[in-house]
């Protein structure tokens, strides 16, 4: 069973290996706790970075970062864009040239938006939350297969999800609604739960369908991003009241990446494939309710997203 104690002071610098010849992928790179992750996971020699954004300027303000203090970390920035399905796969398609990839982060995400659609005609959240990270995993897909079967190798896919799971609708997913914006009472927090949902019950179905990659999601915790700050007044404040009545706190972006460095690095035999981490590394899969325990509901999900996916 994994250690569920001894992380709260988790320190990057003492508990992560080394990288040495690794290949990294990251969405959501340029801020926030994508730019955390890459800056640690850099520190630690890995062969090459990949990330994901849609500002340039951060993302050259970054590998300059990066560049100064290891300056042999290769960093390859991809411009793309998450609401639209055709932009994330040609970008994947043009940018990743490496032979292996040995850790998938699936970093970037939206919360609390107004309704709206994506330029495919999904529910906003769904669509940059699940349906341009699903994307994303099966454009890499056969990448981290092959880089599997080499000899001691590590091959992991690290889904960030929120507890805001929880608040998703009565069924879990709502399939004939999604390319709808999906309008009513709490709309917008229903509607993240849906998606976030999504990303616990994808990865846990990644995790049977290819064990030989370690796949978990995990809840980084609450974190002082833009994600919270951009928030309206009304939202921000629901927040912070959620997070009085639940006994969590408000974590720095430093810090707040750490459960998901250690997903991303901890020795895999003490871990649980296709599982859920609260912050950090503590084994969450018993506050699972029906609908994230759903193998019925997560393999419909694979198999509805696929047929989404093959028209595009």
């Amino acid at each position: 069973m994994p250690r569920l104690e001894g992380f709260v002071d988790f320190d990057p610098e003492k508990e992560i290996p080394s990288l040495d010849g690794r290949v990294v992928f990251i969405t959501g790179g340029t801020a926030g706790l994508g730019r955390e992750s890459v800056g640690l996971l850099a520190q630690h020699d890995p062969s090459h970075i990949y990330f994901t954004g849609r500002d340039v300027k951060a993302a050259e303000s970054l590998i300059a970062e990066v560049k100064e203090k290891k300056p042999a970390v290769g960093l390859t920035f991809v411009a793309l864009d998450m609401t639209s399905l055709a932009s994330v796969k040609a970008a994947v398609a043009a940018n990743f040239s490496h032979d292996r990839l040995d850790l998938l982060m699936c970093n970037a995400g939206v919360m609390a938006l107004p309704a709206g659609l994506s330029k495919d005609g999904f529910e906003i959240q769904f669509a940059i939350n699940h349906l341009a990270h699903a994307m994303i995993i099966q454009q890499l897909l056969p990448m981290l297969d092959r880089t599997a079967e080499q000899p001691d190798s590590d091959v992991r896919v690290v889904c960030l999800t929120s507890t805001g799971w929880r608040g998703h609708p009565r069924q879990g997913i709502e399939f004939d609604k999604v390319r709808t914006t999906q309008e009513g009472l709490a709309g917008s927090w229903v509607r993240y739960g849906q998606s976030k949902l999504a990303n616990v019950i994808y990865a846990s179905e990644l995790a049977r369908r290819h064990p030989h990659i370690l796949s978990v999601s995990l809840h980084p915790g609450v974190i002082k991003t833009g994600l919270v700050s951009s928030l309206p007044v009304a939202k921000r404040k629901f927040v912070e009241w959620s997070i009085k009545v639940t006994g969590d706190a408000f974590t720095s972006p430093d810090k707040g990446a750490y459960n998901q460095i250690w997903a991303a690095t901890y020795k895999r035999s003490d871990m649980s494939n296709g599982s859920f981490y609260m912050p950090i590394g503590v084994l969450s899969d018993k506050m699972f309710d029906k609908a994230a325990k759903s193998e019925e509901l997560a393999k419909k999900l694979w198999e509805w997203t696929d047929e989404v996916l093959a028209e595009y």
